[in-house]
Order: C-alpha cells, then sequence, then structure tokens
C-alpha cells in the first residue's frame, strides 16, 4: 500500500468542500449561517469569555458577521486577525466596528495595523475557520498554515465552525496540524476529545 500524500488529500478534500459550498442558495446558507451563529451563543465556553477571536469571513465560508454582532450585543470584545507581511503569522486586532477594516491579504478585510493588538489571551474564545472538520477537531484549512502556526502558542478556547454535512467521522491530518476544541455546525455542537 502506498503512503499517504496529505498534501493531495487535503486539496482533493478542499476541491469537494468549495463546491459544495458554491452550490449551497444564497437563502439556504444564510439559514445555516444563522443557525451556526446561535450555536455560537450556546457554547458555556462563549459565556464567560470577554472577548471572541474570529476570522472575518469570504462569500464561500460560514459568515462571521452575525457572530460578531452577537458578542458586541452580549458585551464582549471582538478581535480579528491581521496577516503580518513577508510572513506566515497573524496577530489579533481589537475592531469596535466593521468600518475600520480594509482588503489584506488575500483581499480578506483586516483590521488596520495600528489599532490595539490582543496579548492577554485569559478569557478568550477563538472562532477558527476551516473547510471540513472531523470528530476530533482536526481541520482542512486553506492550506497556507496560519491558524495551526497561531494555535501552537494559543493557549485559550477553541471553535471551528463549519456546515454540518462538513462534519466528518475522521480525516487523515499532518504532524503540525493543530485540533479546535469543539466543532460548531448548524446542528450540533461537538466537544473534541483529543
Amino acid at each position: 500500500m502506498r503512503p499517504l500524500d496529505i498534501r493531495k488529500y487535503k486539496q482533493e478534500l478542499r476541491l469537494k468542500c468549495r463546491e459544495y459550498r458554491q452550490s449551497l442558495e444564497q437563502e439556504f446558507k444564510a439559514e445555516l449561517d444563522g443557525k451556526i451563529a446561535d450555536n455560537v451563543r450556546r457554547l458555556k465556553e462563549y459565556r464567560p469569555a470577554h472577548t471572541i477571536l474570529i476570522y472575518m469571513s469570504t462569500p464561500i465560508e460560514v459568515d462571521t458577521v452575525k457572530i460578531i454582532k452577537n458578542a458586541w450585543a452580549d458585551g464582549k470584545k471582538v478581535a480579528v486577525p491581521r496577516c503580518i507581511p513577508e510572513s506566515r503569522d497573524m496577530e489579533f486586532h481589537y475592531i469596535e466596528n466593521l468600518e475600520c477594516l480594509v482588503p489584506g491579504t488575500f483581499g480578506v478585510l483586516e483590521p488596520d495595523a495600528s489599532l490595539p493588538i490582543v496579548t492577554d489571551f485569559s478569557g478568550c474564545l477563538m472562532i477558527v475557520p476551516g473547510m471540513q472538520f472531523d470528530m476530533k477537531g482536526y481541520r482542512i484549512g486553506y492550506g497556507k498554515g496560519y491558524y495551526d502556526r497561531y494555535m501552537v502558542r494559543f493557549k485559550g478556547r477553541s471553535a471551528g465552525i463549519c456546515y454540518s454535512d462538513e462534519l466528518k467521522p475522521f480525516m487523515y491530518h499532518g504532524r503540525y496540524d493543530q485540533a479546535v476544541d469543539i466543532v460548531v455546525t448548524d446542528r450540533r455542537i461537538r466537544t473534541c476529545r483529543r
């Protein structure tokens, strides 16, 4: 039996996920996104968190704007990542509104570099993007490794969000891949045991 080519394996899964997400009708996608946002708000880890670290979604991802607005309505701080130029690292900056975001790396909305950076991660919950997750919290990301590198240092709780059809029993993962603590879908909340 030939060894698994993990890069090819992940690329094939990304392609399938992209096709699935592009097939979702906008109204149905919005309904699923709303259910995911509601389930994030129900997390027992969400209630005590004073800061939500969360990415700005692109049209093909689970929409994070409702999660962000919920967090502000619940009196929480929100921080979003900015990719550090000429590196594969990122840092989270506090934002007080969506107007302070500008297109950054890969065209994704990012905070201006002058905004305050999160340095104290106690009481933070990080919402992690992914194309697919498995029951142990491993994910298929977008292939650049930003979150895997960040999560090595991050000691708080992390939750991945995806559509229920993208939560799989098992996926192969590489040695540098980092798992999330919880996976939230439109149908369930899965606490991951590693």
